[in-house]
């Protein structure tokens, strides 16, 4: 808290972080902390959830960001977007395409942000795009 309050820092970006943090460090940047998490949990957790996925042929994979707020991948959504998959895919092209979709869905989550395209009301949002 102490480093980020020297330098000024407005906004933090988490890109798959995967520590919880407190709600009293949450709490000094509301709407402000940004994160990234594929959307395969609560169906497939841990750490081989892309070869969990791929032995029950999923058909999707999605990507959320969203706001932190003190309940864990429970704030308001900025982004989203999903991709395509086939039975052609292996493991690997899952979690090549699963990755890349987050880069994606983040970058996007990040400039709305950045331009103040978002709008923020109770754990909903309004992107203005």
């Amino acid at each position: 808290m102490a480093l980020l309050k020297e330098y000024g820092i407005e906004s933090i970006v988490l890109a798959r972080y995967m520590q919880i943090m407190t709600s009293e460090f949450v709490e000094h940047y509301p709407n402000q902390i940004i994160n990234i998490h594929h959307s395969f949990l609560p169906t497939f957790p841990g750490a081989q959830l892309y070869h969990s996925a791929y032995e029950r042929s999923v058909k999707i994979i999605g990507a959320t960001s969203h706001y932190v707020t003190s309940d864990l991948d429970a704030g308001p959504i900025i982004e989203q977007d999903i991709v395509n998959i086939s039975h052609k895919d292996t493991v690997t092209d899952l979690i090549r395409k699963g990755r890349d979709l987050e880069k994606v869905v983040l970058a996007r989550a990040i400039w709305y942000h950045l331009k103040r395209e978002v709008l923020v009301h109770g754990n909903r949002t309004v992107v203005f795009e």
